[in-house]
Parts: structure tokens; sequence; C-alpha cells
């Protein structure tokens, strides 16, 4: 299940992307619009900042910006980056992959072979939805 963490990550992201190539959004307007507790935003829209998808500028007309354009933003990029590997079981992930402590052989293993299938089609679907997609509705 995706957290409220990497869920308010979207959200703020969508009200970006809403204002890309315009002006500063500031927190508190985006943690109103989008339904966000503020002191949760700032902490997410920091990460998101370290990640290189977002920008701020300090002062009077500051606030942050989106700096990378969302039709390039997927969702996949943003549920790994608070919420780790797609995969449901350990074994199928591929950055986060961890050997099943009840398994004697992946090869031969069925649950394995299914959660691969799972874990490929979720995480093409997540790697077409944009913050783009978003915005289309």
């Amino acid at each position: 299940m995706m957290s409220k963490k990497c869920k308010y990550a979207i959200k703020a992201l969508i009200r970006l992307g809403e204002n890309f190539d315009k002006n500063y959004i500031l927190t508190a307007d985006i943690a109103t619009q989008a339904n966000v507790p503020k002191k949760f935003l700032e902490q997410i829209l920091l990460e998101l900042k370290r990640a290189g998808y977002v920008g701020s500028k300090q002062g009077f007309g500051g606030g942050y910006y989106l700096k990378v354009n969302p039709k390039k933003i997927t969702v996949a990029d943003i549920y790994r980056l608070f919420d780790g590997a797609i995969a449901l079981v350990p074994c199928v992930a591929v950055k986060y992959y961890e050997k099943c402590d009840d398994c004697k052989s992946e090869k031969v293993c069925l649950l394995r072979k299914e959660f691969l299938k799972i874990k490929e089609q979720t995480r093409n679907v997540m790697k077409k939805s944009t913050i783009a997609s978003f915005l289309k509705k």
C-alpha cells in the first residue's frame, strides 16, 4: 500500500505541475490546495528538492516550483523515492532484492514466478502514469 507520504508527494507535485513554468507557490498554498498537513508537506518538499524534482526560492515572492517537466515524472519514480520497491515480495525486487527465508530454490518457486509478473505489470503501469497524466483529468 502506498504511504501517506508518497500520496502527499504526488498531490504536491500535481499542484506544482499545474503551475509549471509560472510562479513560485508557497508551501502553505500547496498544503491548503492539496489538503496536506503543512509541517508534513515541508518534509516532503525537502525530499523532493534533494531528489531534484523541485526547487525553491527564499524570501518575498518565493516558494516552490517544479524543476522537471510533469511529463517526465512518473508515479514509479516517486513511489520508489518514498516507499522503496514496487515488488510485493523481496525476492523479485531489483534495487531492494532479498532472498526469502522460506524458499529453497528461486528457480522453482511458484510464488516468485507469479509475483515477478505482478511486479512487472505494476511497474509498467506506474512508469506510464506521469504527473502530467493527472493534470489531463
